[in-house]
């Protein structure tokens, strides 16, 4: 078997990959990049850029679609499906060319295609006929779909994960959707709008990440009237019939149900891609889940000169945090034993719906947890004056602030466009802002902002009253 030696191997060359070897590289030229599918990032090829220009054709049918309400009349509509995927996958292609690109721009002797797996710790063996000696290791093998036991074998080439999608050729006449978590609404509200029958199933009634109780009824009740929405689904059970698949299930009622679709699109999350790495040989802690043990601020796992990076931790499954958690463990595995606690950003998260959801900073079940004593605003789209000048008139805004001094915690945000105001939240946020803070920014008018200025007005009443006068 043919033995290398480096400082430091990196498993994985997605966003987290391709971000530890650039912050690597700066403190050592003896490293390897080790990637065994093709390079191109889950972003890139299966994520964020090609669900968004499918959730922009959708946006550009539904717009269509309620034009009448303008006083527009829009003749011969039709959603051409083979076009809007042409369209798709092109784009798709070129944002994968850009991250190709740079991998082509690494030195050859720094990527190595191959499976790696650990023989012992700081030693991986690729292929099967390569030895790495590494010094220090970082794992950013990123993660994989999770699909219910069973199902593959039942359901054959029918079931699809988000990946498949992006490879249509054109779209198909039905899908059902089995998940409310970010992609399963994303894909499932787009796939709607652009005349596939859909059906979204959920259990527990739970839809998207918000936590705050009023933002999942406000949620909720905007899916029953969006789409063919069943979030309490139980005896879920699928199998083949024909050419597609037949769903049958129970709703909360426990009345029967059964529906035929083309395709089963299984959207209940992704799991870290750690299986066939052998971890167990790497002498590394492992939680009840089989996830290494790490340190956020370092993305160091325990004591040892192995570092985890992005969707691998199963910590936040962002693409702005995946290239973080590189950039941090890049570094640390670079310069070791100079091992380095940074600070991180403040957290946001964004679904792409419409509405969209949002969250900034603590979000409410965080704050509930940790027993910090604060208070909340809280605004509506309803009667807003610019979504109501746009027909966007949908959602909820919540902003938390601190009881003892003031500060914005964190919000939870439902509505038009709100990736905005998360953003304004979230820089509110990290430089520790308190309400009368953002209070006293300019708030321009008729602006979708001014409904934060309502929520954070709401809150700054809420904290005056706790106080007794003004707020803190």
């Amino acid at each position: 078997m043919k033995c290398i030696d480096v400082d430091v191997a990196i498993v994985g060359a997605g966003s987290a990959g391709m971000s530890a070897y650039k912050a690597a590289r700066a403190h050592t030229d003896k490293l390897v990049v080790i990637e065994q599918g093709p390079y191109g990032t889950t972003c890139a090829r299966v994520g964020c850029m090609p669900s968004k220009l499918l959730i922009a054709a959708a946006g550009t049918a539904h717009v269509i679609d309620g034009s009448a309400g303008f006083g527009i009349e829009v003749a011969g509509r039709r959603i051409d499906g083979a076009a809007v995927m042409s369209r798709v996958r092109r784009e798709r292609d070129r944002f994968v060319g850009f991250v190709l690109d740079t991998v082509d721009g690494w030195p050859e002797a720094h990527r190595l295609q191959g499976r790696a797996r650990f023989l012992a710790p700081g030693v991986l063996c690729v292929n099967d006929d390569l030895r790495v000696n590494a010094a220090r290791i970082v794992i950013a093998t990123g993660a994989t779909p999770n699909i219910p036991a069973g199902w593959r074998e039942r359901l054959g080439d029918r079931l699809i994960v988000n990946d498949d999608v992006f490879e249509w050729t054109t779209l198909p006449d039905s899908v059902a959707v089995v998940g409310t978590g970010v992609v399963g609404l994303e894909l499932a509200q787009a796939l709607h709008r652009l005349g596939v029958r859909v059906r979204l199933f959920g259990r527990g009634g739970r839809a998207g990440p918000l936590t705050d109780p009023v933002m999942q009824s406000a949620v909720k009740a905007w899916l029953q009237t969006t789409l063919p929405y069943s979030g309490n689904a139980s005896d879920l059970d699928a199998r083949r019939e024909g050419e597609g698949i037949v769903v049958e299930w129970r709703d909360e009622r426990q009345a029967p149900h059964r529906e035929h679709f083309d395709y089963l699109l299984a959207a209940a999350g992704r799991r870290p891609a750690l299986s066939g790495l052998d971890l167990d040989k790497a002498d590394i802690p492992l939680d009840d889940k089989g996830i290494p043990r790490f340190d956020r601020d370092t993305c160091r796992i325990s004591d040892t000169p192995v570092f985890i990076a992005g969707d691998a931790d199963n910590d936040l499954p962002l693409l702005h945090e995946a290239a973080d958690d590189g950039r941090i463990a890049g570094r640390n595995a670079g310069r070791y034993p100079d091992v380095r606690a940074e600070t991180r950003r403040t957290p946001l998260n964004i679904v792409f719906t419409d509405p969209q959801m949002a969250m900034a900073g603590a979000s409410h079940g965080e704050l509930t947890s940790s027993g910090v004593a604060f208070a909340w605003g809280e605004a509506s789209f309803a009667d807003q004056g610019r979504a109501r000048v746009m027909g966007r008139n949908q959602g909820v805004i919540r902003v938390y602030g601190d009881r003892a001094d003031g500060r914005i915690l964190g919000a939870e945000l439902f509505g038009p466009d709100v990736e905005h105001l998360a953003h304004l939240l979230a820089w509110s946020i990290q430089r520790g802002d308190r309400v009368s803070d953002a209070l006293a920014c300019p708030f321009y008018h008729p602006v979708l902002e001014e409904g934060l200025r309502s929520a954070l007005q709401g809150l700054a009443r809420a904290l005056r009253d706790q106080a007794g006068g003004s707020p803190p």
